[in-house]
């Protein structure tokens, strides 16, 4: 057991500290503390020591020199029982302190603000606080940490049950909670500054470590399979994201509605007017952008009908009334993401019992992060495709151009090719799909495969692909289909056999000098 004699407190969520701090003043503990906290406990008559009296130092530099004393560390770390460590604390006029409840100033909550600076984002910083949080942790068979005011009901249990003290074990367990909590928030302040600073600046490159930082929002009942356990994490810092939905009804999300929810709000944030999506493993099925969103939706629908039964759909618009008659009519679909429903709508759809209905209203944001892939005993890091098409940089390498509308159409398509699995293929008419082809070993099979989903649309539409294409072989199977125009990046060594047989069968042809593959 450890004698609590001297407690230092200083924390940035003053929830539930009156209840410690009280039961630690009924057991006689010394309390030091700084700034708020030290007038909430004296303002509700808990005898306090400043601990600008306590080292004989004021705070400084606008409160960034506050606990980074001798008085303070020497307290914490000293070994009790090595006489050196003693010797010198009375020499310097040290006392011990048994306990330190902090909790960090709120950087990660600060960083999610809408607007913030850079300058209040480091302010927020906090340097005294893991200070002392690893001073204290570092001795925990001697002092006691306690880094998260859920611990407080717990610590007042113990304090009660023991007159005073608290048990080793317990110290053992609150340490690794808070060198838990350090580390979380130093990965935190290191990614989100590697983030800004990377972007901000355009530098390239990548650090030579890397420390994620994530929490668990929930388990999942099992993961792409039932035999395999799974969770959900947020990241930390991150202000916006798919972990920031809320779902209104249905049961509880699986680990692969999660992986489509965030492929379908990945596609639909791509367009300006109203657009809607519908996923399927990852591959949209269909997506539609038009100033009618009943029509976006029925034409989005309409691409793929048998592949839509059982999607995610993604809708860039409230939903309203009239479009929740139009999904409540669409057949078994799992879920359903907009910005919001308005409140006749989700009565309506709130019928369909197996239907998960989720709110996302910063669907839009663009979030800067980077993109991992998990591969064995490694991870593989990447900047996110998140490259916008410059339309002036298309060019027309055929005697053919496209016409206006085609032109629309083309970019339409390749918004939509940039989210497919390579290798992919997309047929558009207007602003709508028609067929899409995807994940194919072989480009010709993904034509292939577009061409049959679209049916009889495929004569007159256009196509987009998200690489170059190595072979004739599927313009002529493009001509053979009546395609109109290609949209591609070019950049093949078979690239002026491609124009000449693009040319033959009078396609005309765009390339964008950009690739979208996506394995």
């Amino acid at each position: 057991m450890v004698k609590i004699k001297r407690a230092l407190i200083s924390v940035s969520d003053k929830e539930g500290i009156l209840d410690l701090a009280k039961e630690l003043n009924k057991h006689g503990v010394e309390i030091l503390s700084t700034g708020g906290t030290a007038k909430i406990l004296r303002d509700n008559n808990i005898p306090v020591t400043e601990v600008s009296e306590y080292t004989g130092f004021p705070e400084m530099l606008d409160g960034r020199v506050k606990t980074l004393h001798p008085k303070i560390h020497g307290g914490l770390l000293a070994i009790r029982d090595n006489p050196e460590h003693m010797q010198k604390l009375k020499d310097h006029d040290i006392g011990l302190i048994d306990m330190v409840v902090v909790n960090l100033y709120p950087f990660e909550k600060t960083t999610q603000k809408p607007g913030v600076s850079i300058g209040e984002v480091i302010e927020n910083i906090d340097i005294g606080g893991p200070s002392m949080l690893r001073s204290a942790a570092k001795n925990h068979q001697s002092v006691a940490v306690i880094s998260n005011p859920a611990r407080y009901p717990k610590v007042i249990e113990e304090l009660r049950r023991n007159n005073g003290s608290l048990p080793k074990e317990f110290l053992r367990e609150m340490a690794i909670e808070a060198f838990d909590r350090t580390s979380h928030y130093d990965a935190a302040i290191n990614n989100y500054l590697r983030n800004y600073f990377y972007y901000s600046s355009g530098q390239k490159g990548f650090a030579a470590n890397m420390d994620l930082a994530f929490e668990k929002i929930q388990d999942l009942r099992y993961g792409e399979n039932p035999h395999q356990k799974a969770a959900f994490y947020k990241e930390k810092g991150q202000a916006a994201g798919l972990s920031f939905m809320r779902q209104l009804w249905g049961k509880e999300l699986s680990f692969n509605n999660i992986l489509d929810l965030n492929a379908a709000v990945n596609i639909v944030k791509e367009f300006e007017d109203p657009a809607v999506v519908f996923i399927k493993h990852n591959n949209p099925c269909g997506v539609s952008e038009n100033k009618d969103i009943l029509k976006a939706y029925r034409d989005s629908w309409a691409c793929d009908k048998l592949s839509a039964f059982g999607a995610i759909v993604s809708v860039n618009r409230n939903i309203g009334l009239s479009l929740a008659r139009l999904i409540a009519k669409s057949g078994f679909l799992e879920c359903v993401i907009c910005p919001q429903f308005e409140p006749e709508a989700l009565k309506l759809l709130q019928d369909k019992k197996n239907l998960r209905l989720l709110e996302m209203p910063d669907m839009r944001q663009e979030i800067k992060e980077f993109d991992y892939k998990r591969v064995n005993g490694g991870l593989l890091v990447q900047e996110e495709d998140g490259i916008t098409l410059d339309e002036k940089n298309l060019k027309v390498v055929t005697k053919k151009k496209p016409s206006v509308s085609e032109m629309d159409s083309l970019i339409f398509a390749w918004k939509v090719a940039k989210h497919v699995k390579s290798n992919a293929i997309v047929l558009a008419r207007g602003r709508k799909t028609v067929g899409i082809g995807a994940g194919q070993m072989s480009r010709v099979d993904s034509v292939f495969i577009s061409t049959k989903k679209a049916g009889k649309l495929t004569a007159g539409s256009i196509l987009a692909s998200d690489a170059f294409f190595p072979k004739e072989d599927a313009i002529r199977l493009a001509a053979k289909y009546k395609i109109r125009a290609i949209i591609q990046p070019g950049g093949s060594i078979a690239d002026e056999k491609i124009i000449k047989m693009a040319d033959k069968y009078k396609i005309a042809m765009v390339t964008t000098g950009i690739r979208h593959f996506r394995h």
